[in-house]
């Protein structure tokens, strides 16, 4: 019963933000404009010691629990960049993560393409994945990974106006499409180095790749650390 009462609350204060949200998107003016430069969108860090591994998170709950255990027995944290429609439904596991000592951040709640959209629709895409992270585990998100890695000028204005920082990656394992675990560990760590952001998904083939991703990880005499973390903060 308690469970109950607890997501009807939190249905009801997702549709607040995205009702709230769509208003000062019908009322609100454009941004002032924010070039696409290293200030502003991020594909690494500066770290000679330090790589980030980086999860979008839409679907595949139950590898995200494994990817966790993993995490743990290597003592490495991660950056989980998390839409909201699945936050929605797996309110206790986003808890999870955090509690586990990872980053939580955005990856939009619908996973719409954000080089399609207008300024207010990137801000109305966004702020309610935000706004329902914040409100999940009670700290401030920082980070944005656009869906696909597809952005624009008005995508990198909308996260400036609500204070994140755009992330992409400097190594994709593509596992959302290539279920071959040794591919996986290929494209991690091929020429890996400090300062890398290796993106990932929950899928098995992710899963059984991680533990050799994390002990050449360690190998090569790096942590395994957040992106904010990575990125000084």
């Amino acid at each position: 019963m308690k469970n109950k009462i607890i997501a009807i609350v939190t249905n009801l204060l997702i549709c607040a933000i995205i009702i709230a949200t769509a208003v000062v998107g019908f009322y609100g003016s454009s941004a002032v404009t924010v070039s696409d430069s290293g200030e502003n969108v991020y594909y690494g860090s500066h770290s000679e010691s330090e790589v980030s591994l980086m999860f979008n998170v839409y679907q595949g709950t139950e590898y995200v629990y494994k990817i966790l255990d993993t995490l743990d027995e290597y003592g490495a944290k991660a950056t989980f960049f998390i839409g909201g429609s699945w936050a929605d439904d797996n309110v206790d596991c986003v808890r999870d993560i955090f509690s586990r000592g990872h980053e939580i951040a955005s990856h939009g709640y619908f996973h719409k393409d954000h080089s399609a959209l207008s300024y207010d629709e990137n801000v109305a895409e966004i702020e309610p994945s935000v706004r329902l992270l914040e409100m999940i585990c009670g700290d401030k998100v920082k980070l944005f990974a656009p869906p696909s890695g597809a952005f624009d000028e008005f995508t990198v204005n909308a996260c400036a106006t609500l204070g994140l920082k755009v992330i992409m990656w400097s190594k994709d394992t593509i596992d959302w499409r290539d279920k071959d675990s040794d591919l996986i560990f290929s494209r991690a760590t091929k020429n890996l180095r400090g300062g890398d952001f290796v993106l990932m998904h929950p899928t098995q083939a992710t899963v059984s790749a991680l533990p050799r991703i994390l002990g050449y990880i360690r190998k090569c005499g790096l942590a395994a650390c957040t992106v904010s973390h990575s990125l000084g903060e």
